[in-house]
């Protein structure tokens, strides 16, 4: 025993003297300095589906979609996490590697019960507009309760790190470029303007005064929007004139060419609102010399025309195949741009989506597959007049938004109904109806039996602080909308599912066939940076590309 003793004492004090000389083999110890890339670009491309990679691959050129597909790593099967799949949600998720649930941006607008209205996902009444003095500019990223990896971008470098947020639509530029962002950039049709608020500037730059001077949607829409190729060559697409796609004000029909009388409210709803944007942010990274500095920095950037062009024509019309096929030399253009400047194998690039689309009704009828035309509204009114006839409450919906119902709880409180019975009723009565595959008592979801992966995007859209009481699950194929045109919002595949490529600094060339979330593309940003994962975030890194 003794000499065990001595034996542990004799241990003993050989770690003690090992780690008293612990500092000194730390000074004479270097750390590699962090490798990171001089620029990072997030492209989403609003409203695109993942098929858009390869159904009009033989088409494309072979500096846009098809050198990302074939130099970059495609996560094949990407799947938005949450429902609803909503433009504002989706660009928050993207960056924020968070659900509706958690980062508060239940969707572009939602029913706000202490202020009895529908209240704007990016609206802020304590800012004004730069630019103009209209409503337009009074936009910031305050609604969101969560950082992005932009934020985080920032904070990891003691904001020497630029962030940029570029878009027409100004929750495309605002939510992604987060909290902390150096400018966010909009459009404003109305003015024919790129603008953003004095929650980023007291005044616009000289260089964006000079950009508005050049009048782009006057110079890219003097002519009619015609085919980039001959109009018999579109044989992935319908007929040019169809009775179930939008028009254009004023149009005899829907068939090419498209005039517009008003460019800078039209030029959105044409492709070349996205050659716009895309002009706007080169002048972003010149201006702000972004890639240049010690430290990366990070540009934000929506392309929002094809959701435009998608919602008045649809995903299978010429116009959305001729959209996408511009869009590709667009993104040629803009890759040679960035290599030129930032230089090739010096920038991060991704490209994804914020949701996808429905075909348009009237298309799938006319080939036989199973959808339909409902309005919420419509539906809120008809649940209004069944529960007056049940239990004498007037107007129990007090707010219809994304595919969510909000109830007047003052008004059956006042009645002294039981709140528990009148949703039941009103869920009940709701599953009777041709267009709704199930109506779920948000209260109880976590309790409701739904299949996955259904049941965890419900759960992960419902915000209990700005949700509703009700959410709508529609039958496949049925959207929220009228007799022309298309829209997007609910679970299924074709809103859920959307591309995500890497392309540049630090990717191998691939692709993988693992289902990953959108949650995972912030995540994943944040490995490749070595930074901080925002603060909101479910996600999980993409280990394919970080390898």
């Amino acid at each position: 025993m003794k000499c065990k003793h001595l034996l542990f004492m004799a241990l003993l004090t050989m770690g003690s003297s090992a780690f008293a000389q612990k500092p000194a083999v730390a000074k004479t110890t270097t750390t590699a300095a962090v490798s990171r890339p001089k620029l990072v670009v997030g492209v989403v491309v609003d409203q695109m589906r993942w098929d858009y990679l390869y159904r009009f691959a033989d088409r494309y050129t072979s500096n846009g979609f098809r050198r990302l597909v074939n130099q970059g790593f495609s996560c094949e099967n990407t799947l938005i996490n949450y429902t609803p799949t909503i433009t504002a949600c989706g660009h928050t998720c993207v960056y924020t590697g968070s659900v509706p649930a958690v980062h508060g941006i239940i969707g572009n607008d939602w029913y706000n019960a202490s202020l009895n209205r529908h209240f704007y996902c990016a609206e802020d009444t304590t800012v004004n507009g730069v630019g103009n003095d209209s409503k337009a500019g009074k936009m910031s990223p305050r609604n969101l309760l969560a950082t992005t990896v932009t934020d985080e971008l920032r904070l990891a470098t003691n904001f020497q790190s630029k962030v940029i947020g570029v878009a027409l639509k100004d929750r495309g530029a605002i939510l992604p470029a987060g909290h902390a962002a150096n400018a966010a950039y909009w459009y404003d049709g109305a003015s024919g303007k790129w603008i953003s608020s004095t929650y980023y500037m007291n005044e616009l730059p000289a260089w964006v005064k000079a950009f508005n001077d050049k009048k782009y949607p006057e110079q890219y829409l003097k002519q009619p929007w015609n085919t980039l190729y001959p109009l018999e060559s579109y044989t992935l697409s319908t007929a040019d004139d169809k009775p179930y796609e939008g028009r254009f004000s004023g149009a005899a029909n829907s068939a090419f060419p498209h005039a517009f009388p008003t460019p800078m409210n039209s030029i959105a709803s044409s492709p070349y609102g996205n050659t716009m944007t895309l002009e706007f942010a080169k002048q972003a990274v010149e201006n702000y010399q972004l890639g240049k500095g010690k430290v990366t920095d990070f540009l934000a950037v929506s392309l929002s025309s094809t959701d435009y062009v998608g919602h008045q024509f649809g995903p299978n019309s010429i116009e959305a195949e001729d959209t996408y096929l511009r869009l590709d030399k667009d993104l040629g253009d803009f890759f040679n741009y960035l290599d030129a400047t930032v230089g090739k194998g010096n920038y991060l690039f991704f490209l994804t989506a914020d949701h996808g689309v429905a075909h348009v009704p009237g298309f799938l009828e006319e080939n036989k597959i199973p959808g339909g035309v409902w309005s919420e509204n419509d539906l809120a009114g008809k649940v209004n007049s069944l529960v007056a006839a049940q239990f004498g409450i007037e107007h129990v919906i007090a707010g219809a938004a994304n595919y969510q119902f909000w109830l007047d709880h003052a008004a059956i409180e006042k009645a002294g109904k039981n709140e528990a019975e009148v949703i039941s009723f009103i869920t009940g009565e709701l599953k009777k109806m041709e267009p709704i595959a199930d109506a779920i008592n948000l209260h109880k979801v976590g309790d409701y039996a739904l299949p996955e992966p259904l049941h965890t995007m419900v759960i992960n859209g419902y915000n209990v602080k700005r949700g509703g009481d009700i959410q709508l699950i529609p039958q496949p194929g049925w959207i929220d909308g009228g007799k022309t045109g298309t829209t997007h919002g609910i679970w299924n595949p074709y809103d859920a599912h959307i591309p995500l490529v890497f392309m540049g600094w630090g990717i191998h060339a691939g692709h993988t066939n693992r289902t990953v979330g959108m949650t995972d593309i912030a995540p994943t940003v944040a490995a490749l940076l070595h930074i901080q994962m925002p603060s909101g975030n479910v996600g999980k890194v993409i280990e394919e590309i970080t390898r």
